[in-house]
């Protein structure tokens, strides 16, 4: 048995109220932030494009035909620190004749980008972290467990890109530099070599408030085994649990882990599907649907969730995304008296003009909503947040948020849950209308 094994038979979940909170400051090598996310794609300029124009990213950087890379296209959405990077596969036959050192993005695969577009559809290959030393990361990684996807490679002399194997077909990429001047107007320099900047002017507002990924969430059949295979490789901690008796419904449920870095800045919650109940886990229905264990939703933090909400809502039907069913009206009629003191009366009466849910902690307060999938698939999704509190100096005498500042929503689980499964419920009563006719 190995590592990784033996710590998935020790593996039991205690759940919200009996999980205790410590940090033992375990990393294995040193995490600074996340990165990027990348999606892997069949076509990567209408997906960069939709995110773009849904989520107020600015589309800032491009490696494809025109920048010399006949590999793969790949477009780069930016909004303050958050980067997402849209991937697809030119024809194989046009990039036989190049250099691999054509692509910039090393690792990239023409056969494991078809075949991940025909299993799991829209979804994301890799969530990137940049790290002090790639090298050492991966060297540490694969000594305590972790698959190897990709060894080091060296960009230019100026950048190490490393990938690990996270769950399913997802990969942990490590990103660090070996120079400190990345000059924000070079994506060669701040982001990867190979990468050209683009024009980013546009009449339409380009920020809708949206700043960087909180946390990156991921569906496995079984948490046991998943989340001791990170945490032996990684060095994270759990910084939270949660059960089917402290989230589900009495309908349906999931059990879930949060793993952290040390800084408590990178986020990497997982679940698992629970069986038993009235209706299937909506986290099974998502690994049917993927076929497999994916990236079942990312959060992204605004500085102005009202701001970043009205925007996102005026582009629903015009190429955006579109937002689960609201809460009903009790909801809010009983939110002043749960968060009166944090949120004004105005700020209340906007939360539920726009849809917006609000739980908090011993600590601070979370505002969050959630899109309906966004792609075919049931699978995927976007969860818009602001955290409200935990606010703290560091040793230079810098503010910063606390990391999970307000939890993660546990009081909205049943909520979101309920929609999801309303949700599903119209497209299982379209079915069996058909299913009649037939």
């Amino acid at each position: 048995m190995g590592k990784a094994d033996a710590g998935a038979a020790d593996f039991k979940l205690v759940g919200f109220k009996n999980f205790v909170r410590v940090n033992p400051r375990s990393d294995r090598f040193r995490v600074i932030r996340f990165h990027h996310v990348e999606f892997w794609c069949t076509d990567a300029t209408n997906a960069a494009r939709r995110f773009s124009w849904g989520l107020g990213m600015p589309l800032v950087a491009k490696s494809d035909l025109s920048t010399g890379n006949p590999v793969h296209a790949s477009y780069l959405c930016r909004s303050g620190d958050l980067c997402f990077l849209f991937t697809a596969p030119y024809s194989p036959c046009i990039s036989a004749s190049e250099p691999a050192s054509a692509a910039s993005i090393p690792t990239f695969s023409h056969h494991a980008c078809r075949d991940f577009a025909a299993i799991h559809g829209l979804g994301v290959r890799a969530i990137a972290v940049e790290v002090e030393d790639a090298e050492v990361a991966f060297a540490a990684s694969i000594s305590h467990g972790a698959k190897p996807m990709s060894p080091p490679v060296f960009l230019d002399g100026r950048a190490v890109v490393a990938e690990v194997h996270l769950y399913g077909d997802v990969v942990l990429r490590y990103v660090s530099y070996k120079t400190t001047n990345l000059d924000p107007s070079l994506p060669d320099l701040w982001f990867l070599p190979g990468f050209e900047p683009m024009d980013v002017s546009s009449a339409y507002p380009a920020d809708y408030g949206i700043r960087r990924l909180d946390h990156a969430v991921g569906n496995v059949h079984e948490l046991g085994p998943a989340v001791s295979y990170v945490k032996q490789f990684t060095g994270f901690h759990e910084f939270a649990e949660f059960t089917s008796e402290d989230v589900g419904t009495s309908e349906s449920g999931l059990n879930s882990v949060v793993l952290a870095n040390n800084e408590e800045t990178v986020l990497l919650p997982m679940n698992e599907p629970v069986f038993g109940t009235k209706r299937k886990s909506q986290i099974q229905t998502y690994l049917e649907h993927n076929e497999g264990p994916g990236v079942q939703h990312l959060a992204l933090m605004s500085d102005d969730i009202f701001r970043t909400l009205r925007e996102m809502r005026r582009r629903s039907s015009v190429g955006g995304f579109e937002f689960m069913p609201s809460p009903p009206p009790t909801y809010y009629r009983n939110l002043k008296d749960r968060a009166g003191d944090v949120l004004s009366h105005e700020q209340i009466k906007e939360c539920e003009e726009l849809g917006i849910l609000v739980d908090r902690d011993d600590q601070g307060t979370l505002l969050q909503i959630f899109t309906k999938p966004i792609g075919d698939r049931p699978t995927i999704f976007i969860e818009i947040i602001q955290r409200v509190g935990c606010m703290m100096k560091d040793d230079q005498g810098e503010e910063y948020q606390k990391g999970g500042c307000g939890g993660f929503g546990k009081g909205n689980f049943s909520e979101l849950f309920k929609s999801i499964e309303e949700y599903e419920k119209t497209l299982e009563a379209r079915r069996t209308v058909e299913s009649a006719q037939a």
